[in-house]
């Protein structure tokens, strides 16, 4: 599909070292965003912003935690920097560490409120300013938030980084309702099965292998089927709002 809508834009995508943020990164610059690559591995975002160049994209690779305020602010003033006002941020960045709520896991509880709550509300304060302005002056402006379905269907054991996902799933509708008067879209999207990285991080061997069994039995989404679902949502008619969307792999029910 063409989406020649969105050939001069500037796009923040975090998480996008790997997954759906790197998958949405490369495709939104290969048709003409300039996109600031954010995420903490700087190895692998100098890379990607080399691939991108080397067809003929724009991209800068900047190192970000999205657990730390200080260094969402440092990336925040590079990227304005360098590209100037953001039209189009992507939250992109999270982490997935099921495990039984009785083992009592606060070290993986506190990761997951970090990035997946508090780091995309550390991305908010950091560029909201500039999609309102952006939106003030007449032109597209675009918060995507990469929720998932998780948020409304309870799987055992996944209990909080369900409740992560449901308060941003919350937070994304409250959001509307804030910036859409303004003329500032918000869309969140919920994906069902889709192969990342998400599962590497699993340190328990049943779940992993629950998850992996997922993988055996049905076809999953690939983060390309996210990226074009975001490309698309995003390159709609400036007063057309996608303001949700559950994406799932056919045959998951």
């Amino acid at each position: 599909m063409s989406y020649e809508t969105l050939a001069g834009r500037t796009a923040v995508v975090t998480g996008a070292a790997s997954g759906m943020g790197e998958a949405t990164a490369r495709l939104l610059a290969s048709h003409g965003v300039r996109v600031a690559l954010l995420a903490r591995r700087a190895e692998r975002l100098t890379e990607l912003a080399a691939t991108i160049g080397k067809t003929g994209g724009q991209a800068l690779a900047v190192a970000a935690d999205v657990t730390d305020a200080a260094s969402v602010d440092a990336a925040a003033e590079r990227v304005h920097r360098a590209y100037g006002q953001v039209d189009l941020v992507v939250n992109a960045a999270g982490v997935m560490l099921p495990n039984p709520v009785t083992d009592g896991r606060a070290d993986e509880w506190q990761r997951m409120l970090d990035t997946n709550v508090a780091g995309a509300l550390r991305v908010l304060r950091a560029f909201t300013p500039d999609l309102i302005a952006v939106a003030e002056a007449g032109r597209t402006a675009d918060l995507v938030n990469i929720s998932s379905i998780g948020a409304h269907i309870a799987f055992p054991h996944y209990a909080v980084y369900g409740a992560t996902k449901a308060a941003l799933t919350y937070l994304s509708q409250s959001l509307r309702t804030e910036l859409g008067p303004r003329d500032v879209r918000v869309t969140n999207i919920e994906p069902g099965l889709t192969d990342t990285e998400l599962g590497d991080h699993i340190d328990n061997a049943e779940l992993a292998g629950q998850l992996g069994g997922m993988f055996d039995a049905l076809t999953a989404l690939a983060a390309d089927d996210i990226a074009d679902l975001i490309a698309y949502t995003t390159s709609r008619a400036r007063h057309v709002n996608l303001r949700q969307a559950i994406v799932l792999p056919t045959r998951q029910a």
